[in-house]
């Protein structure tokens, strides 16, 4: 009797144990915020430098295909990453969630903004949407500076009505450096350290 008491006390403290290091492990690397952010800082430059000083809109949507391989990447970096994990956790499946939410999003806005003509609206809506995910992963990863980076976000959203199109490109870059980028190098060094 006294054997089986103790392998139920075992199995308990094996139990609790998995579920802290579960509760407490930190598998975010920033990886694919540092992807994004890169890659939309590039092209929100480009199509500054694009209409500013060339008075060229019709290169904008080849400008932004470059987030098509990048869509092809994250793809794959995401699979091969699920493949290697052994155990995801309920803070990852709400954090995909989060940016599968945004995806669609951003995707309906750029179906309405287009198709109602108004294209200067764009960046403000997408500036407003980059500040949900990043606030919401902020909030789940307990991480301060993707939360202050969603609300600079909101902040520039706010600023980019008021300014000429083309300068809301700059904007747009800015909110990626403060909400992606720095936030990323961040979570990397987090990462690295918890490792």
């Amino acid at each position: 009797m006294e054997q089986q008491d103790f392998s139920a006390k075992d199995s308990l403290q094996l139990i609790e144990s998995m579920i802290s290091k579960a509760q407490n492990r930190f598998n975010e690397n920033g990886h694919l915020y540092l992807l994004w952010g890169w890659v939309v800082l590039l092209c929100s430059i480009v199509s500054f430098v694009s209409i500013y000083f060339f008075s060229n809109f019709k290169n904008l949507m080849f400008i932004w295909m470059l987030t098509i391989p990048t869509v092809v990447y994250q793809m794959i970096y995401l699979a091969r990453k699920k493949k290697s994990e052994g155990v995801r956790t309920y803070t990852d499946e709400i954090t995909n969630f989060v940016w599968v939410v945004f995806v669609v999003m951003g995707f309906l806005v750029g179906i309405i903004i287009g198709r109602s003509g108004h294209p200067e609206l764009f960046n403000p809506l997408i500036l407003m949407l980059y500040g949900m995910p990043t606030f919401l992963s902020g909030v789940i990863l307990k991480f301060m500076p993707l939360r202050l980076g969603a609300i600079s976000c909101w902040v520039l959203a706010l600023c980019s009505v008021f300014i000429p199109y083309e300068f809301s490109f700059l904007l747009l870059a800015l909110a990626v450096i403060t909400t992606w980028i720095v936030p990323g190098y961040l979570l990397r060094l987090r990462f690295k350290t918890q490792s």
